[in-house]
């Protein structure tokens, strides 16, 4: 379920009231990260210029790179989060379900909910904003248990709707609402540096309360506090838990959650930040602040860039990239050793096909309305690959055809839709995993010919926002709900059609289950 750029649809509403009611946050704005914009083994600080030891889900400016500073994110063209001021980037260790036969599955989510709060702590401190190219970390991916250091009191998760109290552990409980993981940033900075080479000394957690504290003399200036959290979809696992344990993990190896971590690139406009910082936000909502500019839900979430290390992220796989091997602790991690994971940094992953030896060229990435399709042709196999679209569609006279939600193929003679970024389009073909076959309401679109394979940059059609969902194992793929699919008017007349199993897997009737929550 998307965000707004306010409130995301399941945030506890106990959790922001109390944002509200403590008497030392005057005032807060949050606003909503889609995305990801890209999920890669790539970390900036940490890992500059090399390939990182585990996957992060990234949202904010598109001009992330594996070496980067504050003006090359300023150059960012676009960016996943509300203001178009923001070409910050954020970023978190995935979380991946651990199935019983051992194997790994991405858990879902839909970007990040950004808060910036401003605690001017028991001294009333001025609040500054963060310097040119700054950048820092909260939370520590080798812990695998309970320190109770304020540090770790930063890192916390909320199991929506399980019926227990926040902790700094996922939970052995089941969430039906999903599992929140929350990051909160050292606030208190010692007014020199930028970075430090632990990318944590330069910044400092107020004394007594990480939130609510004085900052220590060695740290004596104050930033408006960053805190930002990622609902992840966790409901449609419960048939993986073992006697009463939760199946997820980490990227990073942690399947406790101790060893969750942030990582923060200053982006901002630094004229936009210093005024921003003052903005008389009570309500929270972004919209309140009047300093920034913003963007519709659309444009942030066509933010992406392609990820350039050349392994597998998506599906069932039998490790972790990166070979991170599952630690349970007590004991602290240690480094993974060596596998034979890609390490090497390449260009960005393509998401066509090379087609010139059947005379078909490939044309971009368009967005297919349910209600006005663009090709009126269709047909689906469980073994689709995008030769057998082109030999079905060219054997019937046509001279374009579209792959979707990878077994889907449209036929049609022309198309007058402008078209997404490539990356959008990023569902492998069920009949072959090296090719890709659209998305959810999306099409990979080839034309009868040779020539450029890159249609002429036009602006981006606007679409309505979709619910990224993940299949489970062993489930044949059904075609996505077409023109011909029932319409669901009521309550009773959705669950009825979502109970028929031809319709268990279309993404009507994940978006039903994730609203009904069922």
């Amino acid at each position: 379920m998307k965000f707004s750029s306010g409130v995301p649809a399941l945030v506890s509403a106990v959790g922001l009231a109390a944002l509200t009611m403590i008497p030392t946050a005057n005032a807060f704005f949050r606003m909503s990260c889609d995305g990801p914009l890209v999920r890669d083994r790539a970390d900036p600080i940490v890992n500059p210029g090399a390939v990182a030891g585990h996957l992060h889900t990234v949202v904010g400016g598109n001009a992330f790179d594996f070496t980067m500073d504050g003006k090359k994110s300023r150059t960012s063209t676009c960016t996943s989060c509300a203001a178009v001021q923001d070409k910050s980037n954020y970023w978190v260790p995935d979380l991946w379900v651990k199935a019983k036969n051992g194997s790994f599955h991405p858990v879902g989510h839909n970007g990040m909910l950004i808060y910036y709060l401003q605690r001017i702590g028991p001294n009333k401190d001025e609040l500054v904003p963060f310097p040119d190219d700054f950048r820092m970390l909260a939370g520590n991916p080798m812990l695998r248990s309970y320190t109770n250091t304020e540090a770790q009191n930063a890192i916390s998760f909320a199991c929506l709707g399980g019926g227990v109290p926040e902790s700094n552990s996922i939970p052995n409980v089941k969430c039906p609402g999903g599992l929140r993981a929350q990051v909160f940033f050292p606030s208190c900075w010692d007014g020199k540096n930028g970075d430090s080479p632990d990318h944590k000394s330069h910044v400092s957690y107020p004394v007594g309360n990480h939130e609510h504290g004085a900052c220590p003399p060695s740290h004596p200036k104050r930033f408006i506090s960053l805190f930002f959290e990622i609902l992840f979809s966790v409901k449609e696992w419960d048939s993986e838990w073992v006697n009463g344990k939760h199946p997820f993990v980490f990227s990073n190896g942690d399947p406790t959650g101790y060893g969750l971590h942030g990582d923060f690139l200053n982006g901002w406009d630094p004229a936009t930040l210093k005024e921003a910082i003052k903005c008389d936000a009570s309500s929270g909502r972004v919209e309140d602040c009047k300093v920034l500019k913003l963007q519709e839900p659309e444009d942030r979430d066509r933010c992406k860039i392609a990820p350039r290390v050349n392994e597998p992220t998506e599906g069932w796989l039998p490790a972790l990239p990166g070979c991170n091997p599952v630690t349970y602790g007590p004991a602290s991690a240690v480094v993974p050793p060596v596998c034979n994971a890609v390490s090497n940094i390449g260009p960005p992953k393509s998401y066509s096909s090379d087609m010139s030896s059947k005379g078909w060229t490939y044309v971009g990435c368009a967005f297919d309305d349910r209600n006005n399709r663009i090709f009126s042709e269709r047909t689906y196999s469980n073994d689709m690959t995008i030769e057998k679209c082109i030999d079905h569609c060219s054997g019937k006279g046509f001279s374009h055809v579209g792959l979707q939600y990878r077994n889907e193929c449209y036929c049609g003679n022309n198309i007058n839709k402008k078209f997404l970024g490539s990356v959008q389009c990023t569902m492998d073909c069920v009949g072959n995993k090296n090719q890709y076959c659209g998305g959810s309401q999306k099409l990979s679109v080839y034309k009868k010919g040779t020539g450029s394979s890159s249609p002429v940059p036009t602006p981006v059609q606007k679409e309505p926002a979709t619910t990224t969902t993940t299949a489970k194992p062993a489930t044949t793929a059904k075609a996505d709900d077409g023109p011909s699919a029932p319409q669901c008017p009521s309550k009773d007349a959705a669950a009825t059609h979502c109970e028929n199993k031809a319709n268990t897997d279309s993404e009507f009737c994940r978006q039903y289950r994730q609203i009904m929550k069922i």
